[in-house]
């Protein structure tokens, strides 16, 4: 590895063992073995330094994982898929618990210096596509839009979901009784043509 890639995982490693708040750029550059200048050179700062290993790991371990739940759901209904997913998700965040936390972290300081916030804003759209991306292929009838459109609703719940999870992880509802939701507003109303 070079010294960007040792940064990125000298920065993971020390965010998920200490979170954002205590975490320095000389701690960063300790873990990496590289002198506190690399990050600088690499990454301009510490703070796009964090949120670049932020990004990179959850998008390798949430996003992964969230993904291959879509993938999961292939030959099941859309409504069936769904809950899945719900109902699969809570395991997902018990395996990433620290990003995650580090995660929301990292959102808040960004929304405070909004010269940060380019970065995630890549990192959301990279997230609806992936989304997207599976679901036609576990859903191959599914047209653009469509597809489009159930990524941002996976995308927005999931998000929701981890943050419901982090504050108490038995008031999170159940897959069946959100696709049950779903089903009901799906019966009951037509959506507007946009």
């Amino acid at each position: 590895m070079g010294n960007r890639e040792d940064l990125l995982a000298g920065a993971r490693k020390v965010i998920v063992e200490r979170g954002i708040a205590k975490t320095t750029a000389r701690d960063i550059a300790a873990a990496a073995g590289v002198s506190l200048a690399a990050i600088g050179y690499h990454f301009g700062s510490k703070d796009r330094l964090v949120t670049e290993a932020l990004v990179e790991t959850l998008g390798t371990g949430i996003g992964d994982d969230l993904e291959n739940l879509v993938l999961e759901g292939t030959g099941a209904s859309l409504l069936d898929g769904f809950a899945t997913l719900v109902n699969d998700v809570p395991s997902v965040f018990a395996a990433n618990r620290e990003a995650l936390l580090a995660s929301l972290e990292n959102v808040v300081h960004v929304l405070r210096d909004s010269s940060e916030s380019r970065k995630l804003h890549e990192a959301v759209a990279e997230g609806y596509r992936g989304m997207a991306k599976n679901l036609v292929l576990a859903h191959p009838e599914l047209d653009e839009r469509q597809a489009n459109s159930i990524a941002r609703l996976y995308y927005v719940l999931t998000q929701s979901l981890g943050i419901l999870w982090l504050l108490d992880s038995e008031a999170l509802p159940s897959g069946d009784e959100l696709a049950e939701a779903v089903a009901t507003i799906g019966g009951s109303h037509t959506v507007p043509n946009s």
